[in-house]
């Protein structure tokens, strides 16, 4: 019996690894040739297609919460991350907090932060790093008073590069977390 729960512990962790969030289906790329109908200030630069188009979307915005001050900090919609790592860098702690002064302020608000890697490593390895990088983002907006049930850590590992390349670069841009607002985003006009 020992012998037998020595085999499948390991099997079902590896099983569980695998699969990720696999309940949550990303939607398929837009064509590169459709423009979205909103216009607005928003920072899409490094998301994925779909969470531009997110981002993109005002429908139920809300302005409560959004200041001068923070409107800049708001915009920015990516957290980036070194090779291997899930530590944030001191450099987003204030598009971070912005973040959470904006969901404080808007309870009904909800955010799905999804967590990529680059290419380099196994999908198993990458899909835990994913994992690790996306409530590296959720515990830190939890800690400046965000209710958790507001957030959802999601990991896509690899499968969801923004820039297709194979070097440094590339790789760069593809560490990141995305802050994905599900319903009612900031409005920054």
């Amino acid at each position: 019996m020992k012998a037998l729960q020595l085999l499948i512990i390991p099997a079902l962790a590896s099983t569980i690894a695998m699969t990720g969030c696999a309940s949550r289906k990303p939607v398929a790329p837009i064509n590169s040739t459709t423009t979205p109908t909103a216009v607005t200030t928003v920072n899409t630069t490094g998301l994925s297609d779909d969470a531009a188009l997110d981002a993109q979307n005002l429908k139920g915005a809300s302005a409560k919460g959004v200041t001068d001050a923070n409107r800049a900090f708001l915009a920015q919609r990516v957290v980036h991350f070194n090779y291997d790592s899930s530590d944030l860098s001191p450099t987003d702690y204030q598009t971070l907090q912005a973040h959470a002064q904006f969901l404080k302020a808007n309870v009904g608000s909800k955010v799905a932060l999804t967590g990529h890697t680059d290419e380099r490593g196994t999908r198993e390895y990458n899909m835990a790093l994913g994992e690790r990088r996306a409530k590296a983002v959720l515990n830190y907006l939890v800690s400046y008073g965000v209710n958790a049930t507001q957030l959802e850590a999601v990991s896509y590992g690899k499968e969801m590069p923004v820039n297709p390349g194979h070097d440094e670069a590339a790789w760069k841009e593809n560490r990141r977390v995305e802050i994905n607002y599900e319903a009612v985003p900031p409005l920054l006009k």
